[in-house]
């Protein structure tokens, strides 16, 4: 039996920005656009996300669509005899695994919070009673687990109906939903009555607030947010390769998926900065923004119930995809290693990945003792970390060696499936930059990300 294929060219251009879109976007972009100077670190993430994200994400599908399997046998089928490129495989596995380990307990922070905007728990609380209700879910393990087991078992049970008929179905459905329910909610925070200066934050650049920042730390920033909301370097994008047909080129797929996913993005701040100005709240106050802030926010808006449960069915939508997408990554990695089936696969990760979760839900009350990365963080922060300051710029950097060396797949080749298709082309003049440039830049990222949490 042949591997199976994406139903539609646009099944594969949502459900690839379904995986790059979630908590990065919706949750980690606005807070920190908000911490960096609002529009003129926005024109920076943009230079790096096309600069360094675009040619990642292009390689990965190339090695995917080239071997026509997920990263655990990828590396085996396209590398040279003798060489060990392959060992890349478990760093990647790992990173998923380690992905999900906290991913799946904010996703449950999402679903739970839709229910309590509905049910009205919100309603009549000041800033410090809704800030008591964020503390009173961290310091609940029992209830904190259930919402990632139902998390869990919602995005298991999407993937068991295989890829065309659960995977795609379903994600299609879901970010169609999300990119609608955004441009109702933006529309409806662009409107707000004292939004204007949120706006003008947001969308006039203001070159003196990157200098308050510092120039260096602004730029990292906007080259660790661009990396990291794509999901690129653990082979969740090479999977969705593996699933596509000959007819497209890869670079211009890439090109789709980055707009879908910048416009996101872009969206989630039309959404927040208007309503944060507009009630005077500050907006580069960190993770708890979406949790804290915004249930403030509704509050005082005009049917705000109704707006606030929109907000986070989409946030649970954006979330909820990526979960989806990175199952789907580890259900191809079983089979493909083992030769299962599906249902064996799901059978042996659902209970692994909620043993996995626990650590996360735990490190905020059991476990809270526990501060990894120093005084105030938690299991969560040492999770993110591995991955995100690890696992993601190191695996990025091994497809970029391994399609661009001689020892490796090499870049004729990589160049010629890229290339297949018709679209955008990658550029031949590009080989010295996404060899010598583009992993040196990736190495400074990896070591300043050292330098700002340990020397700093």
């Amino acid at each position: 039996m042949g591997r199976e294929k994406f139903s539609s060219r646009l099944g594969f251009i949502l459900i690839s920005a379904g995986c790059a879109i979630g908590l990065g976007n919706v949750w980690r972009f606005p807070y920190i656009v908000g911490q960096y100077g609002g529009a003129a670190f926005v024109l920076i993430y943009v230079m790096c996300l096309i600069l360094l994200g675009l040619p990642v994400i292009i390689m990965e599908y190339a090695v995917g669509r080239a071997s026509q399997k997920s990263v655990a046998l990828s590396f085996d089928v396209l590398e040279p005899a003798g060489s060990r490129w392959h060992i890349e495989k478990w760093f990647a596995i790992a990173g998923n695994y380690c992905l999900m380990m906290f991913y799946t307990t904010v996703a449950g922070w999402l679903l739970y919070y839709v229910l309590k905007t509905a049910r009205g728990d919100f309603a009549g609380l000041d800033a410090a009673g809704v800030a008591a209700e964020y503390n009173g879910m961290l310091a609940d393990p029992v209830l904190m687990a259930a919402f990632m087991v139902i998390c869990v078992l919602i995005c298991f049970a999407i993937c068991a109906g295989g890829l065309q008929n659960g995977v795609e179905r379903i994600t299609k459905v879901m970010m169609v939903c999300l990119l609608f329910l955004m441009i109702v909610l933006a529309f409806n925070s662009v409107r707000m009555e004292g939004g204007g200066p949120g706006l003008e934050f947001y969308l006039k650049p203001d070159f003196s607030k990157i200098r308050e920042a510092g120039i260096g730390e602004v730029f990292f920033a906007a080259l660790g947010q661009s990396f990291f909301t794509l999901s690129i370097g653990i082979g969740a994008m090479a999977i969705f390769g593996s699933y596509i047909g000959k007819e497209r080129s890869l670079a211009g797929e890439a090109v789709n998926v980055l707009i879908l996913d910048t416009c996101v993005a872009f969206m989630a701040g039309l959404i927040i900065f208007p309503a944060c100005f507009a009630y005077g709240i500050e907006a580069g106050q960190g993770p708890s923004l979406i949790f804290v802030t915004l249930p403030n926010v509704f509050n005082n808006m005009p049917g705000g119930r109704f707006w606030g449960t929109l907000f986070f069915i989409f946030m649970s939508f954006a979330a909820l995809s990526t979960v989806i997408a990175v199952f789907q990554n580890i259900i191809a990695f079983a089979t493909d290693l083992t030769g299962c089936s599906v249902k064996t696969a799901i059978a042996f990760n659902l209970p692994l990945i909620m043993i996995l979760s626990l650590p996360c839900v735990l490190g905020f009350n059991v476990l809270s003792g526990f501060t990894p990365l120093g005084a105030g963080s938690t299991v969560m922060d040492l999770e993110d970390f591995i991955v995100s300051n690890n696992l993601l710029p190191l695996g990025s950097l091994v497809y970029l060696l391994f399609c661009t060396s001689r020892y490796g797949w090499g870049f004729t080749a990589f160049l010629k499936e890229a290339n297949t298709g018709q679209g955008l082309k990658f550029p031949a003049w590009a080989r010295a930059y996404v060899t010598y440039a583009v992993p040196v830049i990736i190495l400074f990222l990896f070591a300043q990300g050292y330098w700002s949490k340990f020397m700093a």
